[in-house]
Formats: C-alpha cells, structure tokens, sequence
C-alpha cells in the first residue's frame, strides 16, 4: 500500500510539494504487506467446523465411509455457498451439529427404510445427507425436491461428488407425486412450509404406505393444533436431539371433511 505523509505527497494545487523537482531520484517508499483478512476468517472458520463435526458425530456416528462423503459435501457447500445462499450465513460455524447431525438423527427413526423423498430439498438437508447414509445399501434411492433451479443444480452436483443415490426432480412440491417412481419407505421435508401445508404435499407418498418425518421448531404444539384443522392425524412427537426442535413422526393422514 503506498504510504503519503498529510496532503498526499502533493500541493492542493496538484502541482508536485516542495523539494519534488526533477533530477533527484524519489525515496523508496515502505512497502506494506497485505493481510489477508479472507483467509484469516476461513482458518478460524475451519477452526470451528472442525471442532463442531467431533461434537456431531458424538451425536450421531457415522461409518467412515460415510464420513468421507458428508466431507465432500461440506466442501462442496461451502464452495457454492460464495454465490448460491444454501445456509444462513450464521449457522456455517455449526454446520455439522445444526445441519448433518440434525438430519442424521431421522435415520434412527427409520433404520429399515431404504427409499426416502426428500420435499424442498434446498442445500441438501436432509436429503443429501441421507443420500451419503444411504450409499452401499441394496436398491436405495433418495428423491429430492427442489424448484428453485441453482439449488437443484447444486443438488445434481453434490449427489455426483459423493457418488450417493440419489435423483434431483427440479419442481413445484406439489407435483412431487408425479415425478417419484417407485416405492417410498420415507418422506421428509425441513424448514420448508407450516405442518398443515406439509401433510398436503405428502399426503399421497403416506397414503401409499410412506412414514412421514417432519423436522420441526419449538413452535410444534401450535402447528399440530392448525394441522388438526384440516387433517385427522396420530403425530408421534420425538424430541430432537441437537436443539430444542421436534420430529414430527405420521404414519396416516386424512383431510377433514
């Protein structure tokens, strides 16, 4: 950075100051290094998910297999998270216990089923994260939902770098039914629509035999009672466990008059 004493070197004139003729030759200037502000913040940054994925895997273990890819997908996350928003920019420090885990924990809830849709799959969470759970095992599939175009590119992107199974439906929610083949043991969705909305769009999936696992916030209570409106549901409630939200589990669901 060049360094100038007051007025910059110059008269207000714009002429040279006074002793800045020519024939003498000028005085070296003090060249500063540049801090890389960036790079600083991402080693902290690292610093900090590094800590957070030993906490999560405490919380929900993994095979080193599927480590191995949940890494790939972080990275490749954050990679895109410079021009996509894919996360709130708060939780990065957190992405392992607050994303990975938190959608890790639905595998417990249904550790027989191999064919899972994923409704608003936006970032991935937590469909591609149960893509890199489900890899290895016979005949699995995960269809993930998603109608904004750069996220489903995302999606396509993280599903070829983990070389997990699953399939991108670039759509409206709404007409998941038609585009998923197939069988669906599964079907989840996350911080995507009020619970009573959910229930509608996955309403055909559970009436074909699928469970529904609907990750949800405190406010819970208040949305079953709005989804007991319009829906004669059994909710299982199981309480989450990286934070004070709740998993809303159904096995059947029919609309209110």
């Amino acid at each position: 950075m060049k360094q100038r004493g007051p007025g910059g070197g110059r008269s207000s004139s714009g002429k040279p100051a006074a002793g800045e003729g020519a024939g003498r030759r000028p005085e070296p200037r003090l060249i500063r290094p540049k801090i890389d502000s960036a790079g600083t913040n991402d080693q902290s940054l690292n610093a900090l998910i590094a800590a957070d994925k030993i906490a999560a895997l405490k919380l929900a273990p993994v095979s080193d297999e599927t480590e191995d890819r949940l890494d790939r997908y972080i990275a490749l996350l954050r990679e895109w998270q410079a021009k996509t928003n894919l996360v709130a920019p708060s939780t990065l420090p957190h992405l392992w216990t607050r994303h990975i885990a938190d959608s890790l924990q639905l595998v417990d809830l249904a550790p027989a089923a191999k064919r899972w849709a994923d409704l608003g799959s936006g970032g991935g969470f937590p469909g591609i994260v149960l893509a890199c759970a489900m890899a290895g095992r016979p005949d699995a599939r995960v269809h993930l939902v998603e109608r904004i175009a750069k996220k489903a590119a995302f999606l396509r992107e993280a599903i070829r770098v983990t070389t997990s199974p699953g399939v991108v439906h670039l759509a409206e929610i709404g007409d998941n039914v038609d585009r998923i083949t197939g069988p669906v043991d599964c079907v989840t969705a996350r911080a995507l629509a009020p619970l009573h909305q959910l229930i509608g769009f996955a309403e055909p999936l559970i009436r074909q035999g699928a469970k529904a696992l609907f990750l949800k916030g405190q406010d819970v209570e208040a949305e079953l009672t709005e989804a007991a409106k319009y829906w004669n549901i059994r909710p299982q409630l199981h309480p989450s466990r990286t934070g004070d939200g709740w998993i809303v589990e159904l096995t059947s669901a029919e609309r209110r008059g």
